[in-house]
């Protein structure tokens, strides 16, 4: 679930003038009242750093970086599917760690469950092998520099 600060006016962002505004306010109050600072308030006020909105547009495209790089689009595809293959092997070892954790089904069902995971995995583990020898080819003539970036952004 994400919230968005336009719909919700609980949710403000500071900037470096609020920070440095909102410091000397206190700083007045403390000085004048010494019970300022016990002011009750209802509701919550959530305040978002704007690192946290610069990553959350980052999870935005998670390929971002394959997109910035300066390899072949035929390379990028590649990376890009490797990605999403590593991902779907990710889901599917979980789902088979739940199924065969999962003491609501009988042992039979449970069977058959982690059969049907393991069968899609090994299919799932092919087409990952698959994409990596399409890239080894596809870098075959490459520059070192680009095969060593195509590298590193299959590992991520």
């Amino acid at each position: 679930m994400s919230v968005i600060a336009a719909y919700n006016p609980s949710i403000r962002v500071p900037t470096a003038a609020d920070a440095k505004s909102a410091v000397e306010a206190k700083d007045k109050a403390s000085a004048s009242d010494p019970t300022a600072d016990t002011k009750v308030v209802e509701g919550v006020t959530v305040t978002i750093s704007s690192a946290a909105f610069k990553a959350s547009k980052a999870s935005d495209n998670p390929n971002q970086d394959i997109d910035d790089s300066n390899l072949k689009d035929n390379i990028k595809q590649i990376l890009k599917m490797i990605r999403e293959l590593k991902k779907q092997v990710a889901d599917k070892l979980a789902q088979l760690s739940a199924a065969m954790a999962d003491t609501a089904m009988t042992p039979e069902q449970r069977q058959i469950k982690v059969a049907n995971l393991q069968a899609s995995l090994t299919a799932l583990q092919a087409g990952l092998a698959t994409a990596q020898t399409q890239l080894a080819k596809a870098l075959k003539d490459e520059s070192p520099e680009a095969q060593m970036q195509a590298l590193g952004l299959a590992s991520k």
